[in-house]
């Protein structure tokens, strides 16, 4: 199953992405404990008559305002880093909501700086509570995947040790376009991470070349914070993004990325000057129709 969420008509709205056309979920998006319960079992979720063109709607993130979204880096095992040590613990950080766009929807490249990356990820979106969740089990607290671009605001990420001002820019992220719940795809050692700009290919790795499993960080994470429904592990990106090319690469208004998961979809989103960006008004009720949705 392929979940999406998306405004059509003013209205936030659920629905299952099936055959290239979306079939609207019958549930208010504003009540949060009847969104997590088609987290916990999607295919529980019961369909309305009314369908859409995905070309008719906009899509917003597949969990539009997550509790909590955490972020690991430095997660491949890559020929580039051969010979180095692995880490034996991830670095974490984490992102805000507000910082992320859903597929098909402009990135905001920032005034403030000219070194706005991208990072391809995987996303794990938690389905079912849990606190201290054994590694073997961690699999039945996962309700789905998704693509992921981690934009980055790098010489912000700089400023400190700590990478928070880099990676929660306004709307610099992106989501989506759909959760895919783990029975449309195969074994999940097989899927494919593969990060394009303006068609070029610039990441390109297998998810079984991950450090740190989605299993071991579902384990991780909640020792220290318990896990609920619509929390999301972003899993790591390889080598490749702009800043560790040689030449650096980074975006500008015009670009478009795409991340690709083979198995889970196309995220797709063009780069807009922060001029060209929605006015801090339409921002300020489109986030607040978001943060109301789960």
């Amino acid at each position: 199953m392929k979940l999406v969420c998306f405004r059509v008509r003013g209205e936030v709205r659920h629905g299952v992405l099936r055959d290239g056309v979306i079939h609207e979920i019958a549930t208010d998006p504003e009540d949060r404990q009847a969104v997590s319960r088609i987290l916990a079992a999607p295919n529980t979720a019961q369909e309305t008559d009314r369908a859409f063109d995905p070309a008719e709607v906009t899509f917003l993130p597949p969990i539009p305002a997550p509790g909590k979204i955490f972020c690991v880096a430095t997660n491949f095992r890559e020929p580039a880093n051969a010979g180095k040590p692995l880490p034996e613990h991830p670095l974490l950080f984490t992102r805000f909501a507000d910082s992320l766009v859903g597929h098909d929807q402009p990135l905001r490249k920032p005034d403030e700086s000219q070194c706005y990356d991208f990072e391809g990820e995987l996303a794990a979106v938690i389905g079912r509570p849990g606190f201290c969740i054994p590694r073997d089990r961690a699999q039945d607290h996962i309700a789905g995947y998704a693509c992921f671009n981690d934009g980055s605001v790098r010489d912000w990420q700089k400023h400190s040790t700590q990478f928070t001002p880099g990676k929660n820019f306004l709307a610099s992220g992106s989501f989506g376009p759909a959760l895919v719940t783990p029975d449309e795809f195969g074994d999940f050692g097989t899927l494919r991470l593969e990060t394009r700009v303006n068609g070029e290919v610039m990441q390109s790795i297998s998810m079984a070349a991950m450090i740190f499993d989605v299993a071991w960080l579902v384990a991780y994470i909640s020792t220290f914070a318990p896990l609920a429904p619509g929390d999301v592990i972003i899993t790591g990106t390889p080598s490749g993004f702009g800043s560790s090319r040689k030449p650096q690469c980074f975006l500008a208004p015009g670009d478009v990325v795409e991340v690709e998961i083979s198995g889970l979809g196309l995220l797709r989103n063009r780069v807009e000057a922060a001029k060209n960006f929605v006015t801090e008004n339409n921002f300020e009720n489109s986030c607040h129709r978001q943060i109301i949705a789960v």
